[in-house]
C-alpha cells in the first residue's frame, strides 16, 4: 500500500502537492454521511434541511477532528513534545495527515457539538442523534481504510502461536509508515482492517434495525454498546494502544467499558428497546369522502 494516492508537481521549486488516502477516505466519509443523515433524518420526521445538516457538519467535523488529534496527543505527548522548540511541538500536533487520530476523543467532541446544535435548532437530541449513528459508523469504517493506506492504528507480528493458515493475513507496510517504522517487513495483523470489517457490520445493523421504530435513543446506545465491544476486542492486537497504565491499562478499552456500562444502563433505564407504537392511517370511507 502507499498514503499518497496521487502526487501533483508543482511550479516555482516547490515541494509537490501529495492528496493522500487518508484525507480522501475523510471527505468520503464527511459526503456520504452528510447524504445518509438527511434521508435518516427526514425518515424520523425531524423538520431540517439540507442547509441544516451542512450547519452540523460544517460545526461539527472540524472539532471532532480537533478533539481526536488533542486526545492521541495527550497519551502520546512525548512523540510530539521537543524540549525547548514549541514551534516544531506545534507543527507535530498539526500534523494529522501523517497519523494521530483517536476516534474515541473524535465521538466525545462529536456529542457535544451534536448537543449544542439541537439546543440551537431546537431539534430532540436522541432522535437526531440516531440519525447521526449510522454514518458515524460508517464513517469509521472508511477511516480505517484510510489507516491502512497510511500504515497507522497497525497490528501486533502474526507470531508463531497463531495458526499457520493465518499467514496469509499479515500486512507488511510500506517505508516510511509508521508500521514499518516499528516493524519493517514483520507481517502483522491488519488491526484496522478488522475493525473495518466490524463497523461495517455494525452500519448494516444499525440501518436494519432503524426501521423498527424502536424509542428515540436506541439506535445512539447501540452503536456505542457494539463498536465499544469491536474496539475492545480488537485493542488487542494494536500495537500502537494509547496506554493508561503502560503495559497494563490500554486507554480504549477503557473508555469501552465505560461506555457499554453508560449506555447499556441508558437502554434499560429508558426502556429503549421497546417499540413506539405506529399511527395507524385510516382510508377515508365512501360516506367520509361525500359528507366532506
Amino acid at each position: 500500500m502507499n498514503p499518497v494516492l496521487v502526487e501533483i508537481p508543482m511550479p516555482f521549486g516547490w515541494s509537490n502537492l501529495q492528496i493522500r488516502y487518508y484525507g480522501v477516505m475523510y471527505v468520503v466519509a464527511i459526503l456520504v454521511g452528510i447524504w445518509l443523515t438527511r434521508r435518516l433524518a427526514a425518515r424520523r420526521g425531524l423538520a431540517l434541511t439540507l442547509d441544516d445538516i451542512l450547519d452540523f457538519v460544517l460545526m461539527t467535523v472540524p472539532v471532532a477532528i480537533i478533539g481526536a488529534r488533542l486526545y492521541y496527543v495527550a497519551f502520546q505527548w512525548s512523540s510530539f513534545y521537543l524540549p525547548d522548540n514549541w514551534g516544531q511541538t506545534l507543527i507535530n500536533i498539526i500534523a494529522i495527515w501523517e497519523g494521530g487520530l483517536a476516534i474515541h476523543g473524535g465521538i466525545l467532541a462529536g456529542l457535544l457539538m451534536l448537543w449544542v446544535f439541537c439546543r440551537v435548532k431546537r431539534v430532540p437530541f436522541w432522535a437526531f442523534a440516531d440519525a447521526v449513528a449510522p454514518g458515524m459508523i460508517l464513517g469509521q469504517a472508511l477511516g480505517r481504510f484510510g489507516n491502512f493506506m497510511n500504515g497507522d492504528a497497525y497490528g501486533t507480528p502474526i507470531g508463531p502461536e497463531w495458526p499457520a493458515w493465518l499467514d496469509w493475513v499479515g500486512v507488511v507496510y510500506a517505508p516510511g509508515t509508521p508500521g514499518h517504522q516499528q516493524w519493517g517487513h514483520i507481517p502483522t495483523h491488519p488491526a484496522m482492517l478488522y475493525e473495518m470489517a466490524g463497523d461495517l457490520v455494525i452500519f448494516g445493523l444499525l440501518l436494519w434495525l432503524g426501521r423498527k421504530n424502536f424509542q428515540d435513543g436506541f439506535i445512539t446506545a447501540l452503536y456505542a454498546i457494539l463498536y465499544s465491544l469491536l474496539r475492545f476486542g480488537v485493542e488487542f492486537l494494536r500495537a500502537d494502544a494509547l496506554w493508561l497504565i503502560p503495559d497494563t491499562l490500554r486507554a480504549a478499552q477503557v473508555i469501552s467499558v465505560l461506555f457499554m456500562i453508560f449506555f447499556g444502563a441508558l437502554i434499560f433505564w429508558k426502556r429503549l428497546y421497546t417499540r413506539r407504537p405506529v399511527t395507524a392511517t385510516v382510508a377515508p370511507t365512501t360516506e367520509s369522502v361525500a359528507q366532506s
